[in-house]
């Protein structure tokens, strides 16, 4: 006695298998990817498991300043956390799903729009002073400006000559 499965039984919204070998080595290659590039600072890569997203990240450094980009679409200002700690700062937000699974008179064909928190840590590169870090958020990207701390310029010393 056999059982049978629908025609589409074990494939996605896209008809694609899941054990697809495109799919397969799609993803092989993103967690290859984000293990050697890692956070900066080398904190090891962000986790990106089910509800959890690494949002895109620009990190630029000048002689006054680290700045951090990120995208963030579909997030509201109020939903986004900053944290400095200990040389580490993190940056969190939620973003909840539009979709609505009780909906009977919907069919959802494909869903590629992620609902879940985002999550990336970077280990600063100096010790900053957290009142001083500036962020604001435009269009769907936070900025974030952490300011060098200012290093005293070193006094000039007369070195005295021994022997002679």
């Amino acid at each position: 006695m056999s059982t049978s499965q629908p025609p589409n039984a074990g494939q996605n919204q896209l008809g694609r298998s899941e054990s697809d070998p495109f799919t397969s080595l799609r993803r092989g290659m993103d967690r290859l990817f984000d293990q050697v590039m890692g956070g900066f600072g080398g904190l090891p890569a962000p986790f990106t498991g089910p509800g959890v997203i690494s949002p895109r990240v620009d990190v630029s450094e000048s002689k006054d300043k680290l700045e951090v980009t990120a995208e963030l679409p579909g997030i509201e200002p109020k939903d986004v956390s900053i944290e400095l700690e200990d040389g580490v700062l993190t940056l969190r937000a939620e973003r909840s799903s539009e979709r609505k699974e009780e909906d009977k008179d919907k069919r959802w064909h494909l869903v590629e729009r992620q609902s879940g928190t985002y999550l990336r840590r970077f280990a600063l590169p100096f010790d900053a002073d957290p009142e001083k870090v500036q962020a604001h958020f435009d269009k769907g990207v936070l900025h974030i400006a952490i300011p060098r701390p200012e290093q005293p310029r070193p006094q000039a010393k007369r070195i005295e000559i021994k022997g002679g």
